[in-house]
């Protein structure tokens, strides 16, 4: 198929306040693309323009070869989408939920919704008034991934899931991607786009500053200085030659000197921080 999501230009604004400028992706078949950024870096506006929820001013975008806004009920019959809030009727069962859920959708999800409850520990006889934030992310994760869809999307996902939960929840991702699905994975979480990710896209602002494989994205000469001298602290990202640092550095009175790998965060957050 080649392309499963393909967006060219998309421009969405809200008045004064633009939610997403000019923004073009790809992402391939079978891959984990991560969509990362902060809040209000423009993230959920693009996954609701893609889905054919909002209606975008300029650009293009087609998912599975469909065009968001003319074929959106046929794009939603193929996709697994997982909004950031899970909200469902409260007085309903979990498991009424989950079947009416496939019941939507004119088929049979039984079998892969028993095998997913059970993956997930979810107790399908509570009602959903009944349920922690982590649960109702269970039934939602249930409800998007039951059909067997070619392309999930996915927004904040793991929030309100505990570290196992996170773990498993992941693994069932693998899982149907290496069955030929394809996962777009909206998160402000760092280290989950460079455990579980092939390629991802780092927004700000409402626009992409910048595209590529996890592995360079994270690939770094950069080093974390932390240093007291002249009586002063400071803590920094050095991203030049460590020589040329260590001169400076000689004509300082240093009283404490750190230097180490910077974290994942670290690394990042100059992708994040506002241009002066």
């Amino acid at each position: 198929m080649g392309d499963v999501i393909r967006i060219e230009n998309l421009t969405k604004s809200y008045g004064k306040k633009r939610g997403v400028t000019d923004l073009s992706l790809k992402v391939g078949e079978g891959e984990i693309y991560g969509f990362i950024g902060p809040n209000g870096a423009g993230k959920s506006t693009t996954i609701r323009s893609m889905l054919g929820f909002l209606n975008y001013e300029k650009g293009s975008i087609r998912i599975l070869g469909k065009d968001s806004r003319a074929e959106h009920t046929q794009i939603l019959r193929e996709t697994g989408y997982m909004p950031s809030e899970a909200l469902f009727y409260p007085t309903m069962k979990v498991s009424e939920v989950i079947k009416f859920a496939a019941e939507v959708r004119g088929i049979d999800c039984s079998k892969e919704a028993e095998m997913l409850c059970e993956k997930l520990q979810l107790d399908t006889g509570k009602r959903i008034k009944e349920l922690s934030l982590g649960n109702r992310k269970k039934v939602s994760i249930v409800c998007a991934m039951q059909h067997k869809p070619k392309l999930f999307v996915f927004d904040e996902p793991s929030s309100g899931l505990d570290p196992l939960m996170q773990n498993t929840f992941f693994e069932l991702i693998r899982r149907y991607v290496k069955e030929g699905a394809t996962c777009f994975l909206s998160t402000h979480v760092l280290s989950e786009v460079s455990r579980y990710c092939d390629r991802a896209a780092v927004m700000r602002e409402g626009r992409l500053i910048k595209e590529d494989s996890v592995e360079n994205l994270t690939e770094s000469s950069a080093k974390n200085i932390k240093l007291t001298a002249d009586g002063e602290h400071k803590e920094y990202l050095y991203n030049g030659d460590i020589n040329e640092l260590i001169g400076e550095l000689s004509k300082k009175k240093i009283e404490n000197l750190y230097i180490e790998e910077p974290s994942l965060e670290d690394m990042f957050m100059h992708f994040y921080k506002e241009e002066n």
